[in-house]
């Protein structure tokens, strides 16, 4: 007797838990609010976060501790620019002061215009930048990077060595990324999530990059649950989901089964 396609029962090393996260509120989101044209704007070239942006990282990392999130995590990956950086350490970074010792901080005092100390990067997941997460490529001077050496002494701790070329040379001046390309790269960037060996990651993305990707899973799913997944995220948000290979993307094993009949041998009577 078939099951039903109502659900589904897969090996649990098969099995990853995300949280997704969109970063907090930039500079650019409050200017184009007030006028769309000004994504365009050159001033808003890799924007940083805004103060209320900050508050909203400070919530989110009250949430993150609270929930226990912050201990389970094992791999935060985030967007190269400056804004989801900000948001990623400042939410999932460590804990006390980052001032004197050997080990480099996740960001420097007030990078970014952010009027903050140094944070941690001590008892935490960590740190690394992937370009897959980037946001809708193109056009909008908020969405191009900075040169990884730029961003190398902002944020010490975070691993940019995933990053093959210095410059942005993926952002282009006159073509935006189309919807579907986004949605590709995304699909990519969730096969790859499948070749790390951690069980639980954090990542903090963008807005475009989370609903182009969403939007292409869960036709298998009832139309409610395709909508929960796909609507747009709030700045800060956070989102756990669970992404299942059923295609052996991954390579791991279990680190719960157990293989039992140990010792091996022939099945015999108990008396014997």
């Amino acid at each position: 007797m078939a099951s039903s396609a109502n659900e589904g029962i897969y090996p649990l090393h098969r099995s990853k838990t995300i949280h997704l996260v969109r970063h907090a509120q930039g500079v650019h989101n409050v200017e184009g609010e007030k006028d769309h044209s000004a994504y365009m704007s050159e001033e808003l070239f890799d924007a940083h976060l805004t103060p209320l942006g900050w508050q909203q990282v400070d919530n989110l990392r009250k949430h993150v501790h609270a929930s226990g999130i912050s201990k389970s995590v094992e791999l935060v990956v985030v967007s190269p620019l400056l804004r989801t950086m900000q948001t990623a350490v400042g939410a999932f970074g460590g804990e006390g002061s980052a001032a004197g010792g050997d080990v480099p901080p996740l960001m420097a005092e007030n990078t970014g215009e952010s009027n903050r100390p140094a944070i941690s990067s001590q008892n935490c997941a960590p740190f690394i930048a992937v370009e897959l997460c980037r946001e809708h490529l193109g056009v909008h001077p908020c969405d191009r990077r900075r040169t990884v050496t730029e961003y190398k002494p902002m944020f010490p701790a975070i691993d940019f060595s995933l990053i093959e070329n210095d410059g942005d040379v993926l952002w282009t001046s006159d073509t935006r990324e189309k919807n579907e390309e986004v949605a590709a790269r995304g699909m990519e960037f969730m096969k790859w999530l499948f070749t790390r060996e951690e069980n639980e990651i954090a990542v903090v993305t963008h807005s475009g990059f989370l609903f182009h990707t969403l939007a292409a899973y869960g036709d298998d799913c009832h139309p409610t649950l395709k909508k929960e997944m796909s609507k747009h995220f709030k700045n800060c948000e956070l989102r756990s989901m669970v992404i299942v290979d059923r295609s052996m993307i991954g390579s791991s094993t279990s680190k719960t089964d157990f293989a039992g009949k140990i010792p091996s041998g022939a099945d015999v009577p108990s008396a014997v």
